[in-house]
């Protein structure tokens, strides 16, 4: 399995299940000396919102993106460089691809919370990576029995 994989990609929600995410791509990364970068995609407001607030979300925008930064770093740090440290604005499946494709990832990482039924086999996010991507996806078992999810 040495080399199988040059780049991977963890795609991380922020959360406390981030940490074993990174670590399982962090075993892969270390066996096939492959490159890691990570990423955390922000939905912008205006899709939460759906522009029905008259104001300029762009400062508050700003501070969750910086956010964002300071709690991937605390994340990553010092397992990824900082150059490969991404947040992104966008729908999060399609970023994934995008960063994906444009810098030759072969391998994605993203967390799946196990649900029950064919239809909640991995949440919305890990379903739209797995279904889009050009590349081997593996999806990272988190979450404990019974616990609720944000995703």
């Amino acid at each position: 399995m040495s080399n199988e994989y040059r780049h991977i990609l963890v795609a991380v929600d922020l959360t406390k299940d981030s940490h074993k995410i990174l670590e399982r791509a962090l075993q892969i990364a270390e066996r096939n000396q492959a490159m890691l970068s990570i990423m955390h995609t922000l939905e912008p407001l205006g899709f939460a919102y759906g522009g029905d607030i008259p104001m300029d979300l762009t400062s508050i925008q700003d501070q969750l993106d910086e956010h964002a930064k300071q709690r991937l770093a605390e994340i990553a740090d010092p397992h990824v460089a900082k150059e490969n440290q991404h947040v992104v604005v966008g729908m999060p499946d399609t970023e994934i691809h995008r960063f994906a494709g444009e810098n030759d990832v072969d391998l994605i990482v993203v967390g799946s919370h196990g649900r029950h039924g064919f239809a909640l086999l991995l949440g919305s996010t890990s379903t739209g990576v797995l279904h889009g991507a050009q590349c081997d996806v593996l999806a990272v078992r988190v979450g404990q029995k019974g616990e609720q999810s944000a995703e």
